[in-house]
C-alpha cells in the first residue's frame, strides 16, 4: 500500500497519469481479504450525523475480527450525506480505528469527474482504499466501454487502492464481467464487492481473475458461504454491523474448510440478513443493531420507520433462527 501511494504522488507531480504503463509486478497489490460491516451512520432526531453514538459503536467493533470497515457504503445513507459529511465521516472513523484494521471509504459519484475529487479527498481523510459504486443514473449508456472508461481514470488517478462495487438492486445494473476482467488487469484496481448474490458469476470472475491477485468480496452475509466455496475471500456485509463475531465465524469457518458447521451458520444467518437488506433495508438494519446494543437509531429523511407490521416481522426473523429471545 505504501509503495502504491509513493508512486502515485511521484507521478502526479509530473502530470502523468500513474498508472499506465506499470506493471502489476511494478506495485504491491493491497490485500483486502476479510469482513467489513458496512457501517450505519447514527443521526440525531435532528438528522444531524452523531459522531458521539458513531464513537460509541466504533468502540465495540474494534473488539471484533474485522478485516476494516466500509464507511460510506449504501448502508451508511451516503446518498443522503452532503460531500462535507462524508468526507468528515471518513476522517472521523479513521482517527478512531486500531490502526491494524481498514478503513474502505465509498467515493462513488454520478460523474467520473466527481468521482476523482472525493476519491482524493477520501485519500487524504485517511482511508486505506476506495469503494467506487457504479454510476447509475444514465444506466442505459453505461455499457462496458463507458464503465472500463470511468473507472480506469479513477483508478490511474487515485492514491489509494480502488474496488469495484456493483449493486445492481440499488443502481439497476450490473457491473459487466467483460469490463471486470478488462479492469483487473489494472495494477490500483485491487478486487470487487459483488452484491448481485450470482454464485456463477461470481465463480466466473474469480476463474477470469485468477491470474492478476484480483481479490472478490460477497456483497452480503446470506450468499457468504457460497461465495467462499467459489473463491471470494471475504465480504462486505450489512448483517455484520448486528452480528459482526457470528458473520467472521462464519468466513474462519470457511477459510479452515470446516463445510459442514459453516453451512448449519449459514442456514441461521439468511433470513436476518434478508430481512436487513433486501426486505426491509437500512430502517430494518438500524432497528436491529438497537436490539443488539449498538446505536443505530433513526435514517435521514425520506426513508421511514418501520411499521409496526414490519418491526414485529424483523423480529420474528432473528428470534426464530435463535439470535433474539421471544
Amino acid at each position: 500500500m505504501f509503495a502504491i501511494r509513493k508512486v502515485s504522488h511521484i507521478c502526479r507531480r509530473s502530470a502523468v497519469f500513474p498508472w499506465r504503463g506499470l506493471s502489476q509486478k511494478t506495485v504491491q497489490r493491497l490485500d483486502i481479504s476479510g469482513i467489513y460491516p458496512p457501517i450505519a451512520t447514527p443521526f440525531t432526531h435532528s438528522e444531524d450525523v452523531d459522531y458521539q453514538r458513531l464513537n460509541d459503536n466504533l468502540k465495540k467493533y474494534a473488539n471484533i475480527p474485522f478485516r476494516g470497515l466500509v464507511v460510506q457504503g449504501s448502508n451508511g445513507e451516503y446518498p443522503y450525506l452532503s460531500p462535507e459529511e462524508r468526507v468528515e465521516v471518513v476522517r472521523k472513523v479513521k482517527q478512531a480505528l486500531p490502526k491494524d484494521k481498514l478503513v474502505m471509504a465509498g467515493s462513488g459519484c454520478e460523474s467520473t469527474r466527481a468521482t476523482i475529487q472525493m476519491s482524493q479527498k477520501m485519500s487524504d481523510a485517511g482511508a486505506d482504499c476506495v469503494l467506487v459504486v457504479t454510476p447509475c443514473f444514465y444506466r442505459g449508456r453505461m455499457d462496458s466501454r463507458a464503465l472500463i472508461s470511468h473507472f480506469t481514470q479513477v483508478a490511474d488517478s487515485s492514491s489509494v487502492p480502488v474496488v469495484l462495487y456493483s449493486v445492481p438492486a440499488n443502481t439497476g445494473l450490473d457491473l459487466p464481467v467483460d469490463a471486470i476482467i478488462q479492469l483487473s488487469q489494472h495494477p490500483n484496481i485491487v478486487g470487487l464487492k459483488d452484491s448481485g448474490g450470482d454464485i456463477t458469476r461470481i465463480a466466473l470472475i474469480v476463474h477470469k481473475t485468477r491470474s492478476q491477485d484480483f481479490k472478490v468480496l460477497a456483497g452480503s452475509a446470506g450468499f457468504l458461504m457460497a461465495a467462499y466455496s467459489v473463491g471470494a475471500v471475504g465480504g462486505v456485509c450489512a448483517l455484520a454491523n448486528v452480528l459482526g463475531q457470528q458473520v467472521c465465524e462464519l468466513a474462519q469457518l470457511c477459510v479452515s474448510g470446516r463445510w459442514d458447521e459453516a453451512r448449519e451458520l449459514q442456514y441461521r444467518l439468511i433470513e436476518p440478513n434478508t430481512a436487513v437488506t433486501r426486505q426491509y433495508g437500512v430502517p430494518a438494519l438500524k432497528q436491529a443493531m438497537e436490539w443488539f446494543g449498538y446505536h443505530g437509531g433513526l435514517c435521514r429523511s425520506p426513508l421511514q420507520p418501520l411499521s409496526q407490521t414490519d418491526l414485529a416481522m424483523l423480529r420474528v426473523k432473528f428470534t426464530s433462527n435463535g439470535w433474539l429471545k421471544t
